[in-house]
């Protein structure tokens, strides 16, 4: 079991975990992710790992109630105890040496973009990150993008704060000012991953994407998760979860990532009505 040392509410829907997992630590680098399980029966969840802390024996997951499984874990509070907890899993992260990069999160994905930015800035890398988030209360960690960056832009949606729209205006103006930019990262949901790589492509700049489609073991096996990158098949859980953006293929990607979705909908609907929750506005 794996007790639960921090627990953080960014939002209503999203929350932070900081779990007590040494082996995990040890091993983890950006771009791992872990599977979490929790009660009898529980559903496999894959969850990038957004931090660790090899000292101190700790990874932390950042997590966004968007489903049955998430949604019942956000009752989990400090000091109690998640079942299970598999990984490190995937390939890590490799580093070329690059000068300058642009590091682009959204929502959920910031969180995993941290790690690598971290990196990139430790590395040498002049870093401009750019975060963007539906509106300013569902801002997380802009302390510590400040630190890790030598240049900042935030988006949100309503232009609660910062730029006002989606984050690949301020990424087309970043490479348009900065034509050395050797490399671009970009993490968060597919449709935004794709409109990022549809604005590196007919530049030719290299764009990593880190790829969450479905997944039930992570050991490449049952086949969920399978993503078609360069024309050939690839398992994000075992070739990924990171790769070529300007290779992979997202509309088959998102066409994928709706199979379940009546499933879904199904399961959030038993949920509420078990347990008394309030209904989420899609």
């Amino acid at each position: 079991m794996f007790k639960i040392v921090k627990r953080e509410q960014f939002s209503p829907v999203t929350y932070l975990w900081k779990l007590e997992a040494p082996d995990i630590a040890k091993a983890a680098r950006p771009g791992h992710f872990v599977i979490v399980r929790h009660g009898d029966g529980g559903e496999r969840v894959p969850l990038t790992i957004a931090d660790f802390d090899r000292a101190a024996g700790t990874i932390t997951l950042v997590i966004q109630a968007v489903g049955k499984t998430t949604t019942a874990l956000m009752g989990l509070q400090e000091g109690e105890y998640l079942d299970d907890l598999a990984g490190p899993l995937g390939h890590a992260r490799h580093f070329d040496q690059v000068k300058k990069v642009v590091c682009v999160g959204g929502g959920l994905g910031v969180a995993p973009t941290y790690p690598q930015l971290r990196q990139y800035k430790q590395n040498g890398a002049y870093t401009i990150s750019i975060v963007g988030f539906r509106s300013k209360d569902l801002m997380f960690w802009i302390d510590r993008f400040q630190t890790e960056s030598d240049e900042l832009i935030i988006a949100t949606d309503d232009g609660s704060t910062g730029v006002k729209g989606l984050v690949t205006g301020p990424l087309q103006e970043v490479l348009d000012r900065n034509p050395d930019i050797d490399e671009v990262l970009a993490i968060g949901p597919a449709i935004m991953m794709k409109a990022c790589v549809a604005v590196t492509k007919p530049r030719n700049i290299k764009t990593i994407v880190s790829l969450n489609p479905i997944m039930v073991d992570g050991t490449g096996m049952c086949g969920g998760c399978r993503v078609t990158v360069g024309g050939k098949m690839a398992f994000a859980c075992v070739d990924g979860p990171e790769f070529d953006g300007l290779q992979v293929d997202f509309d088959e990607l998102l066409a994928r990532a709706k199979r379940f979705d009546p499933a879904e909908r199904e399961s959030m609907r038993l949920l509420h009505e078990r347990c008394h929750l309030p209904r989420q506005s899609s």
